[in-house]
């Protein structure tokens, strides 16, 4: 049984998850769709289907998300997060609700600051899901499907479906070069911002857990987290006792999981966590080595 803080902290964090949902929509209906925007990801798809066919954001959003939901169950074996499932289903909702509120839409006569204000709300919106363990769906799960049977990162993924769907614009009557240009102000202005949401701009976390029931924690990291765990031999030099550091490499839309787990296990563990400025090696980044060159002979 759930005790009392457990469930404080689970409706704390849906709490969150819930504002920034709101956020990220408003960003979309506010800003970007009236000013005929669209941006990358799978909104950025619905939006381009809206603006070709009149079909509302809320019905393709949701259908698109249920496949790829579907394929992700199929091809990937494993259940995606409730948060997700929630932000997608609340998500659908917003988008058909906001629009009706004609108060809510705002213009600019500079183009470019809507671009730009709407690629913030977006970001802002989207950090705070992914930092509390959420996603929005969309070109995640793609990438996810698509990095198990190819070896490409899901950067790349993210980056050449964005450059794709934002060029595909200019196959809609009426649509000009500049429209496609607005929607790659509002990818770069999300790219740069997403990072300094998510506690920095870089992506990876170091982290040292010191606590008796190390075991549980290892194994929780291991079997829930499907990340690897390293365990360091050390001694309190004020005890002069023998134990185990845990030492754990993730990605920051981890952290707040894998805390608030390390607590639940231990509400006594001591957990240090630094910025890794690089890492690289299986579930990171690879190494970009260059062209080897032959030397020449002698």
């Amino acid at each position: 049984m759930l005790s009392a803080k457990r469930i404080l902290s689970i409706l704390w964090d849906y709490g969150i998850v819930t504002v920034a949902t709101v956020i990220y929509c408003l960003g979309w209906t506010s800003f970007l769709i009236p000013n005929g925007i669209a941006s990358g990801g799978g909104t950025g798809l619905c939006t381009i289907i809206y603006f070709a066919t009149g079909i509302p954001v809320a019905y393709s959003f949701f259908t698109l998300n249920a496949i790829l939901l579907i394929l992700g169950f199929l091809v990937l074996g494993k259940s995606f997060g409730f948060k997700t499932i929630y932000v997608i289903l609340l998500s659908s909702v917003l988008f058909d609700i906001l629009p009706r509120f004609d108060e809510l839409v705002v213009h600019f006569d500079e183009k470019f600051i809507v671009a730009v204000v709407g690629g913030i709300l977006e970001s802002v919106g989207i950090g705070l899901i992914l930092l509390r363990g959420g996603s929005s769906g969309g070109t995640d799960i793609a990438a996810m499907i698509i990095n198990k049977y190819w070896p490409v990162s899901p950067g790349k993924v993210y980056l050449y479906s964005d450059l794709f769907i934002i060029a595909s614009i200019l196959l809609i009557p009426g649509k000009t070069l500049e429209d496609m240009i607005y929607g790659y102000i509002t990818m770069v202005t999300f790219s740069v911002m997403i990072d300094m949401v998510l506690l920095g701009r870089k992506s990876s976390v170091q982290i040292l857990v010191f606590s008796p029931n190390y075991k549980d924690v290892a194994d929780f990291i291991i079997n829930e987290m499907d990340r690897g765990v390293t365990a360091l031999y050390a001694r309190g030099w004020y005890s002069q006792e023998d134990s185990k550091v845990l030492l754990i490499v993730a990605r920051k839309t981890q952290l707040h999981q894998i805390v608030s787990a390390i607590k639940r296990i231990d509400s006594k563990a001591f957990v240090s966590v630094s910025t890794a400025t690089s890492v690289y090696g299986e579930g990171f980044e690879e190494i970009k080595a260059g062209l080897k060159l032959n030397p020449k002979k002698k």
